[in-house]
């Protein structure tokens, strides 16, 4: 690792952070300065096992040497041409995710939050052309508990309270039903439905994971109703749960599939919608774009992850390592821990509230040189990247059973 380019410590830059940084976030108190691999280094040089990977962006681990390679080669080339002019890197990129996915076409873009934006507007366009709405009509259905991404239109279909309020009035033509509720999501899609949109594992909720059959059912749903099957994949994708997408495990295609966070390698922003063609289709230039979406070093980046993909290495090391992150949870339910959910390399743990909340939980963690996340009252979020060993993997696993029992 490189040498330090600051000479504050941990505490003052922390310090230095509150009177200029807006306070969306409630990071936990580690400055980290350097990265590799599964872990980083702070600022005094302490090491901690990583075990949040940037909420899956950082699948491939911290600066994998086939992406930072593939990024320097396109520093030294070309950056950006905005998408006024083609560039060289794009098509391939396209093309190679297309095939990846199992789809026709992709609209490159740089959020996860554009692309279930740009997700939201194809499916409405597709219902007025194709299905035949009436126009400014076209209703989407979500599911409670749902996280898609913190815009204006996403948060006004959120259940959380702390994301919605104070942000209205919100964008209308959602309507929200239970999570892994077949019947609820029948009764609420109608003529007027564009979209079923919904996460096949629910990321931000605890890493919910819906009973098996659900998802084939929200397929067959879709297609009888003549509406669509938006998935977000943005967390769930690319790996992190044993298949290059956890609709997989179903072996359910969705018209369109929303991508994100590990589509940048940890790198660049870089997300993507891809989909079937009489879908994406109904775009024509000018009724949406970006400046920087498909950019030529987010395609060089975006290619190379791609490329690590198309092995299966990352997929089958998730499955393997997943059953090791499985067992080993259950080896710490009764003690600690009050219920878990997983799939892959994805857990939400449910620690007993008696023991501390998920943010204590987490700081704890942080002093044993394990860093995690919490998410909503005593649930924390594993979620390593996938180049993590089975050593270190049982390494934070005993880090967690110290933690509980103390």
């Amino acid at each position: 690792m490189t040498a330090p380019v600051t000479t504050r410590t941990s505490d003052e830059l922390i310090r230095a952070e509150e009177p200029v940084l807006a306070h969306n976030y409630h990071p936990l108190p580690v400055v980290v300065a350097r990265a590799e691999g599964a872990w980083v280094e702070d600022v005094e040089g302490r090491r901690y096992l990583d075990m949040l990977a940037g909420y899956s962006a950082l699948n491939f681990g911290h600066r994998h040497p086939a992406l930072t390679e593939a990024a320097h080669r396109q520093l030294d080339r070309l950056t950006l041409t905005s998408r006024a002019f083609h560039n060289d890197r794009l098509a391939e990129f396209a093309e190679r995710l297309a095939a990846l996915t199992g789809q026709d076409m992709v609209l490159p873009m740089n959020t996860g939050a554009e692309a279930v934006e740009s997700g939201i507007k194809v499916a409405r366009k597709w219902a007025y052309e194709v299905k035949g709405v009436p126009a400014d009509r076209a209703t989407i259905v979500v599911a409670a508990d749902n996280f898609h991404g913190r815009t204006t239109t996403i948060v006004g279909f959120s259940t959380d309270e702390t994301a919605r309020s104070g942000f209205g009035p919100f964008t209308p033509g959602f309507r929200i039903v239970p999570y892994n509720d077949p019947a609820a999501l029948e009764a609420a899609v109608d003529e007027t439905t564009a979209a079923v949109l919904i996460e096949p594992v629910q990321g931000e909720a605890g890493v919910i994971v819906p009973d098996d059959g659900y998802l084939t059912g929200v397929r067959e749903l879709t297609r009888r109703a003549g509406c669509l099957f938006l998935a977000d994949e943005i967390q769930s994708g690319l790996g992190r749960t044993g298949r290059t997408l956890a609709v997989e495990h179903e072996d359910v295609v969705p018209d369109v599939v929303l991508l994100g966070k590990a589509l940048g390698g940890g790198i660049v922003p870089v997300s993507a919608v891809v989909g079937r063609r009489e879908v994406l289709g109904v775009l024509r230039p000018g009724e949406h774009g970006s400046t920087f979406g498909g950019n030529p070093l987010s395609a060089a980046v975006g290619t190379a992850v791609v490329g690590l993909l198309e092995t299966g290495e990352f997929q089958r090391r998730a499955a393997e390592l997943g059953a090791v992150l499985r067992e080993g949870l259950a080896e710490l339910a009764g003690r600690g821990v009050v219920g878990f959910r997983s799939r892959g390399l994805w857990a939400g743990v449910d620690v007993d509230p008696a023991i501390g909340t998920g943010r204590e939980i987490s700081e704890r963690l942080m002093r044993e040189g394990v860093l995690v996340k919490d998410t909503h009252g005593s649930t924390i979020r594993l979620a390593p990247p996938l180049t993590v060993t089975e050593e270190e993997l049982r390494s934070a696993l005993a880090s967690l059973e110290k933690v509980l029992a103390s």
